[in-house]
């Protein structure tokens, strides 16, 4: 019978989530890269490059990929042999596992976890309490997964009840352009199928904690049904030319992971989920011999790749920047920027929109101004702030026109696609959306030369901030006159993809 220590269990989950924090699997640098050699849209490249640089600079920094460092999932499987030495239940040990990984001095991670998700949806501060799947298994070992999912792609999931004669491929093919850029392609998509609704999201989230094999399963050639769906599909959905961001491109998905399980005859459950371009997993064993601690990967896996400002850049300095400058923009034009920004996401958004609605003076002056929708990572050492990518652009749509018609807000910065709402009211006013990339925190957050908190710190990660910044890489989503890359892009690149097929 094996004995299982309390610490050891909480020493390696604290290890694990550091250890993914700021390094990459090396399947998926591999499969990046391999995809970033192969793409043909300049965007998508740019977009790749941004993500590779990233990942190398977290893995010798160890700071985190992205400032959405994740809802922790724990799928553990525990020996029938097994005895705990331990006055912890094992929810608590995993608990305490990531109470101490998201509160390291050396290497804090951002806290995203909120209480009463239906009501005051309170910060618990320490990014508590994990989401924990457990399987009691014969054996007497501890068999523990530990991955950390970004709100971005959690939000894109989708699931379906579908008659068992529909096609599960023609779905996913449908789904996917609905879910637009929000979930950080490229990635993986996952699928659970079968079992029961719960059964089918729990699979497929399993699904993802697996390697990037796609690639060696065509080589081989399929072997069930399964596998041949994860070729049918990739293929598909690749063919759709969203591409890295969604800015339109060859490579959308790198590999497509399928778990099954035995349903109903009358029904086909089907949940997808996609992994986004933080992909952020880890395995470990206990098997009573203490902790088991994660390798550091070597540097040299990473490739040598350096992003290069092109001829064609346009730099803007938001401290004078003028409507006819932005006027001047245009749709996928790589835009430099300088000068001081402001930082808000939802719920500053809402507070200043309820504000407003009461006729209360904001906190900050927006006239002129550009906001950044971002929830930084605090800073740690000689740092001004910690990771600070952008968060997903659609959840402020709702505030969009009333921020631009009442602030005289003139620009906004974030990652994916805006909705009609938004383009509306960005053609109305005359404004711009620019889009940072998501999975590239770490870089961005070395143009910013400043931050200060100047509006509601009691909203902790969800502040308004003022940055400094200096040459920070964006591109040019929607212009002045409402015309969207995450409309134009993708759609030329899926009719010469269909061309090239012939």
């Amino acid at each position: 019978m094996t004995v299982i220590r309390q610490d050891d269990l909480i020493e390696s989950v604290a290890d694990a989530l550091q250890f993914i924090s700021y390094y990459h699997p090396k399947d998926f640098i591999d499969a990046v890269y391999e995809a970033y050699q192969r793409e043909e849209s300049p965007a998508a490249k740019d977009a790749m490059a941004q993500i590779l640089i990233n990942s190398r600079m977290c893995a010798q920094g160890h700071r985190p990929i992205c400032q959405d460092t994740g809802i922790v999932t724990v799928f553990i499987k525990v020996g029938m042999n097994v005895q705990w030495d331990a006055n912890m239940s094992v929810d608590d040990m995993i608990n305490e596992g990531v109470r101490r990984a998201y509160t390291h001095p050396d290497n804090v991670l951002r806290a995203s976890i909120l209480a009463d998700p239906a009501g005051a949806r309170k910060n618990t501060k320490d990014n508590t309490p994990a989401v924990i799947h457990y399987e009691i298994v014969p054996g007497d070992t501890v068999d523990v997964q530990v991955a950390a999912k970004g709100g971005g792609s959690e939000n894109k999931s989708k699931m379906v009840m579908l008659n068992p004669s529909d096609s599960i491929v023609d779905w996913v093919v449908k789904t996917v352009p609905t879910m637009g850029a929000g979930w950080c392609p490229p990635g993986m998509l996952g699928l659970g199928i079968g079992g029961t609704a719960e059964k089918a999201a729990v699979m497929a989230k399993e699904s993802l904690m697996d390697p990037i094999d796609i690639h060696e399963l065509r080589e081989r050639g399929p072997q069930n049904r399964v596998e041949e769906l994860r070729l049918e599909i990739m293929d598909r959905v690749n063919e759709l030319g969203i591409g890295a961001q969604g800015l339109g491109g060859l490579t959308t998905v790198l590999d497509i992971k399928i778990k099954d399980y035995p349903t109903h005859a009358a029904s086909l459950p089907v949940a997808m989920i996609p992994n986004c371009a933080a992909t952020r997993h880890a395995h470990f064993v206990l098997d009573g011999s203490g902790p088991s601690l994660q390798t550091p990967p070597n540097l040299d896996d990473w490739p040598d790749i350096t992003w290069e400002v092109g001829e064609g850049v346009k730099r803007i300095n938001m401290n004078t920047v003028t409507k006819e400058e932005i006027a001047a923009l245009k749709p996928g034009d790589t835009v430099l920027l300088s000068g001081k920004m402001l930082t808000g996401r939802d719920a500053a958004h809402k507070k200043m929109v309820e504000m407003l609605a009461n006729g209360e003076k904001l906190p900050v002056d927006l006239k002129n101004r550009f906001i950044y929708y971002v929830g930084p990572v605090d800073p740690v050492r000689e740092e001004v702030v910690g990771p600070a990518g952008p968060t997903t652009s659609t959840r402020m749509d709702k505030f969009t026109h009333t921020m631009l018609k009442e602030t005289g807000l003139v620009g906004m910065i974030g990652k994916a696609e805006r909705g009609p709402v938004a383009i509306e009211a960005i053609r109305e006013f005359g404004a711009v959306y620019l889009m940072a990339v998501g999975g590239a925190a770490y870089l961005v957050s070395k143009a910013v030369k400043s931050a200060e908190v100047v509006a509601f710190p009691e909203l902790g990660m969800e502040a308004i901030y003022e940055f400094d910044v200096e040459d920070m890489p964006v591109s040019v989503a929607v212009d002045s006159q409402g015309t969207s890359v995450h409309q134009t892009g993708p759609q030329l690149w899926r009719d010469k993809i269909i061309a090239a097929k012939g």
